[in-house]
């Protein structure tokens, strides 16, 4: 059998569109946590993207933003935090005293999910966690888009942006998934460092055109993006330059014309993040590989209402779909 790396389990096939699990499924339960993941994995999505940044003790932790997030983090006296202390400043140990089960739904982020659960007793997982869960026999279906943020604090430091590629790596071998796991940002550079420090394991691009002025209470990467203005067009030739198996972009960036263009190239192309249901069939329309969203529930109807096959794919089955199109 051919063996293929962890990017082809995100590309599409004939009335096959993949779904990747935004956070875990940010829409229903608390995001980038190990109860969300494990409901992703559960409702047959084997596809997930997470957040990784790095605590002040080198422990490579789920989390979006690089500060703690109000809308999401409660203290030891069960309020909502009002001060969002850097992650970079605090010990794994500090971290884990915070809970993030509960969304303040008196906030802009947090109305943006009515339908999310309170859990109790939920916390940031460190990398390692989600990893060791995956690396179960039961679970060999499932691959990862790892995103790596990049701190713009620290986007003129080369020697911590290797140390944070390096120890994330450094899981990921040590839980002997790098055939299942796809290192994932906005920022170029960065993925620079990902190829060079680990040619073996596909990088996958993420762009935006026109932040999304939905996104309240979350980190932008525009400061670590590159400038797309005037080439706008060329995006999907310039991944393939990058040596990129895999664009993500911001799907309202994307036509039919440039989703042909990918695809052309040999591209596979996963759109975030999508949630309502205009949009997911408008994607079904281009022909995406996949689409990432933080319901993975509704596109799973909505690709069944559509006619679509939904994918609960083996591993077997993602390379035998992968080989039959590269022959």
């Amino acid at each position: 059998m051919i063996e293929l790396d962890a990017a082809e389990a995100f590309r599409g096939a004939q009335n096959t569109v993949r779904i990747v699990g935004h956070r875990g499924a940010r829409g229903v339960l608390p995001e980038n946590s190990m109860i969300g993941f494990e409901f992703a994995i559960n409702t047959g999505v084997k596809l997930l993207e997470f957040d990784v940044v790095m605590t002040a003790d080198i422990v490579p932790v789920i989390t979006h933003n690089h500060r703690l997030h109000a809308p999401t983090f409660r203290g030891l006296d069960g309020h909502f935090i009002t001060e969002e202390r850097r992650i970079s400043e605090l010990t794994w140990d500090e971290l884990r005293q915070y809970e993030i089960g509960w969304i303040d739904g008196s906030t802009a982020y947090g109305q943006r999910f009515p339908d999310q659960a309170q859990v109790g007793d939920v916390h940031v997982p460190k990398l390692e966690d989600l990893l060791t869960l995956v690396s179960h026999p039961q679970h060999s279906d499932t691959f990862l888009m790892l995103e790596i943020k990049s701190d713009p604090q620290f986007v003129s430091a080369p020697r911590y942006r290797e140390r944070l590629v390096a120890e994330v790596v450094k899981v990921v071998r040590r839980t002997d998934l790098s055939k299942r796991t796809v290192l994932h940002s906005f920022d170029w550079d960065l993925l620079k460092v990902c190829q060079a420090y680990a040619p073996d394991l596909p990088t996958s691009f993420l762009t935006y055109l026109n932040p999304p002025q939905t996104h309240c209470g979350e980190d932008s990467s525009r400061t670590v993006s590159p400038e797309f203005n005037g080439c706008e067009e060329t995006i999907p030739q310039l991944v393939k330059d990058a040596g990129g198996k895999l664009w993500c972009p911001y799907f309202e960036d994307v036509s039919q014309d440039i989703i042909d263009q990918a695809k052309e190239l040999g591209l596979i192309v996963a759109v975030w993040t999508v949630n309502e249901p205009a949009d997911i069939k408008r994607m079904l329309g281009f022909g995406v590989d996949a689409i990432v969203t933080d319901y993975p529930g509704r596109v799973q109807r909505l690709i069944a209402d559509y006619g679509y096959r939904i994918a609960t794919q083996t591993r077997s089955k993602a390379r035998l779909e992968a080989s039959k199109q590269a022959s």
